[in-house]
């Protein structure tokens, strides 16, 4: 299942997005911090996801910005 929805994403204001960004990659070094020490993760697929919402996230903000820069030509 995944973190956010790529519709959810696009309805996100842009400080909300960022923070979203923050919160998955300190959940992200957590949980690398993690198996790097030997431990052992709930979920070892959460972070392919977290990886892959902070693709989308990134993604969407990028696509915003060519769009910004197209229209001001």
């Amino acid at each position: 299942m995944p973190i956010l929805r790529l519709k959810d994403i696009r309805e996100m204001p842009l400080k909300e997005r960022e923070k979203k960004i923050a919160e998955l990659r300190v959940e992200l070094i957590r949980l690398r911090t993690m198996v790097a020490a030997g431990g052992t993760v709930d979920n070892p697929a959460r972070i392919r996801e977290i990886r892959k919402t902070i693709a989308q996230i990134l993604t969407i903000e990028n696509e915003g910005l060519i769009t910004n820069v197209r229209s001001k030509r």
